[in-house]
């Protein structure tokens, strides 16, 4: 799969083992990137940032480590504008 494939909400959810509860609120907590609108009503992540972010859960990092990482990860997009 490409980084920059775009996952839709659902696969997301799948990819992590998460509901869609605790993805928004790993949203609002800082623990998940924000969602890429993808037009009308749906939103998608980036491939590459759910793969950077399980890999660290699995590399056992803390809440803290991961919130920044998260931060990095937004910090690239707005590079790529």
């Amino acid at each position: 799969m490409n980084d920059a494939t775009l996952l839709r909400f659902e696969r997301v959810m799948a990819e992590r083992g998460r509901g869609r509860t605790a993805t928004y609120g790993d949203v609002k907590n800082g623990l998940l990137t924000a969602p890429v609108p993808l037009g009308g009503r749906r939103i998608g992540w980036p491939a590459g940032e759910i793969s950077r972010l399980n890999a660290a859960r699995i590399a056992g990092k803390s809440d803290d480590e991961i919130r920044e990482l998260v931060q990095q990860l937004h910090e690239a997009r707005k590079a790529l504008a």
